[in-house]
């Protein structure tokens, strides 16, 4: 051995200080998940929270962090939809990941108004949700309806009668209200102990016989100035479809439009009936509605806005 590396090494045999610290093993480390990217330009404030109940990804849109289910697909293109649920995502197999992020932020501001006006909607269907018992209200062609139950009355066997005047009835109640803020009233040949369930039926059957009675009146009326011809009408309950329309004629419109204003009926019906001449959504489509119902613009958005009482 050289001499001078035995000197070295007899140095720091004998000072053990002068050796270097033992080194812990190198380990890994384990990866960690990454925060959702927050845009440069995020506003200040709270975070709004919405959560797909089948979520796989998530994103920071703006304000708002949102989970989404995302699922591949024989696509071409990326595609979104926002529905009750909240924001699902569909994706060709060949797409990255990052072209997915970079299409959420393009189209946040859309999905962020989507999908508060889902949660708004939502929250209003919970208001509307009927309490059945003797003394509830419910909308009846844009009009308040009130239950009464009066076992002493069979009503000609339907179970059911609408009373244009309760407000002079011997039995009504006594009220400050004028007589053009006063609730119709509809009388159910019930005994006063009748279930929740039993109501509700009553009051259901009675609905759908005016909605048919109601629609085939409007189609009546709106097929000869639109010049087409329905052939069958069958009555749907559809959690979101207020309506559709077959080649064949055939009609199926949602018996709980009958809650709504006699304007809003006249759209949908007009609507399902337009689509037998144009059945697609093209500008000539429109231009056929709106030749019946000018205002249909404003008609439609009052359908989107309001909320018909939740049926369950």
């Amino acid at each position: 051995m050289h001499p001078l590396l035995r000197f070295t090494r007899d140095l720091f045999e004998s000072n053990p200080a002068l050796l270097p610290e033992p080194q812990a093993p190198k380990t890994r480390a384990r990866a960690q998940p990454k925060p959702p990217a927050v845009p440069a330009d995020a506003p200040a404030g709270p975070v709004v929270h919405f959560r797909h109940p089948h979520a796989s990804r998530e994103v920071r849109l703006g304000h708002a962090l949102v989970a989404y289910e995302f699922k591949r697909g024989q696509r071409r293109s990326i595609g979104f939809s926002v529905g009750p649920h909240g924001l699902a995502v569909r994706a060709p197999k060949w797409v990255p990941l990052y072209e997915v992020d970079a299409a959420l932020q393009e189209k946040s501001a859309w999905i962020l108004r989507k999908l508060q006006e889902s949660r708004e909607r939502h929250a209003r269907l919970a208001q509307h949700t009927i309490d059945w018992r003797d003394g509830a209200v419910f909308p009846y062609l844009g009009q308040t309806v009130q239950l009464r139950l009066d076992p002493a009355h069979g009503f000609d066997g339907a179970g059911a009668e609408l009373l244009e005047d309760e407000s002079r009835a011997p039995d009504a109640a006594p009220t400050d209200l004028p007589d053009a803020q006063l609730p119709r009233v509809l009388r159910l040949s019930l005994p006063r102990h009748a279930s929740p369930d039993q109501i509700r039926d009553v009051v259901q059957a009675w609905l759908m016989r005016q909605a048919r009675q109601l629609f085939l009146q409007r189609l009546d009326h709106f097929a000869p100035l639109l010049a087409v011809q329905w052939t069958k009408l069958a009555l749907s309950n559809a959690g979101t479809r207020w309506g559709s329309a077959k080649s064949d004629g055939s009609i199926r419109l949602n018996w709980r439009l009958i809650h709504f204003s006699m304007s809003v009926v006249d759209y949908v019906v007009a609507h399902e009936l337009s689509h037998l001449r144009e059945m697609n959504h093209s500008p000539r489509f429109w231009d056929t509605v709106q030749s019946v119902v000018p205002n249909y613009a404003a008609l439609r958005q009052q359908l989107k806005n309001e909320a018909a009482p939740r049926w369950s």
